[in-house]
């Protein structure tokens, strides 16, 4: 399950690209959550979970879901106009450290050693090698669009944490369902508000693209994330960002012939190596239980 998802979702950016290629970039997006809104839906009513967010918590979960889960990856498609698919997955490991860093602000319970804040501002040191803003040329088309994607990854950090905070009850598939119907909604209005025409796909490409997105790399993945959630825990199901890259990577190469300059590669090693620092008693625990396992 672990390696279907790591394929899902790093598959994923080189459907975007394929995507952009004739879609519009925010009504690319309101597409994706569209698709996976009615089957997560639709798969929660047909299993009779608790899939009506009536409770104030649940609202407030599926309102953060939409908002910053779902809404703010409308930024992840505006920043692959020019940014190269592998770049962009790579960016994503940055998730679990910001994760980090929003629990602190607003969770009570979470609290950052003086270790982890290394470990935190490795993260950072990481990211500022991946975009490189150029002081001449801050405004330039590829630093732009990688501080889209910066934005889109401290969103979907800031709802996971929100998420949390809230403390639902509402079935995971029912809240992811909702919580992409709402960021649909969103996404819609604004490709709307910035004046993208509307238009439904016209190339088999396009349409894939979106059948994929919404159908493989969204309403199924996101069952096998919650699975993993539930099964192994945060911490193994938080690894699969730093194994996408990898998959998104390979296929940008090999399909689109994009290319990653050293620097990009290790701004990923060290972010990597600051997520190490910040979860080191965590990842312990986890070796000893593997080691315990085979033994």
């Amino acid at each position: 399950m672990f390696a279907t998802l790591a394929l899902c979702w790093g598959f994923s950016f080189l459907a975007i690209a394929v995507g952009l290629e004739s879609l519009e970039p925010v009504l690319f997006a309101a597409f994706r959550y569209d698709t996976a809104a009615i089957l997560l839906l639709a798969y929660a009513l047909i299993s009779r979970a608790t899939w009506r967010p009536t409770s104030r918590a649940n609202l407030s979960a599926v309102l953060a879901g939409g908002l910053f889960l779902v809404a703010a990856n409308g930024m992840l498609f505006i920043g692959q106009q020019t940014v190269p698919s592998g770049v962009a997955a790579i960016m994503q490991s940055l998730i679990p450290i910001l994760t980090s860093l929003w629990a602190f602000g607003l969770l009570p319970e979470e609290r950052v050693s003086a270790v982890g804040a290394v470990g935190i501002l490795l993260g950072f040191v990481g990211v500022g090698l991946i975009i490189r803003p150029d002081p001449g040329n801050l405004l330039g088309s590829s630093v732009v669009g990688r501080l889209m994607i910066l934005i889109q990854v401290s969103g979907v950090a800031l709802g996971g944490v929100l998420i949390q905070r809230a403390n639902p009850t509402l079935d995971k598939s029912a809240l992811s369902g909702w919580s992409m119907l709402i960021g649909g909604v969103i996404l819609h209005a604004m490709s709307t508000a910035i004046g993208e025409p509307f238009s439904l796909p016209t190339t088999l490409e396009a349409a894939a693209a979106v059948a994929y997105l919404g159908v493989i790399a969204t309403a199924l993945a996101f069952i096998i994330y919650f699975t993993l959630l539930e099964v192994r825990g945060a911490l193994e199901a938080s690894l699969v960002t730093y194994l996408v890259p990898i998959v998104a990577t390979i296929t940008g190469v090999v399909v689109l012939h994009e290319t990653l300059t050293a620097l990009t590669v290790l701004g990923f090693l060290v972010v990597f190596a600051g997520f190490i620092v910040l979860k080191r008693e965590a990842i312990a625990e986890l070796v000893g239980e593997i080691r315990g396992a085979v033994a």
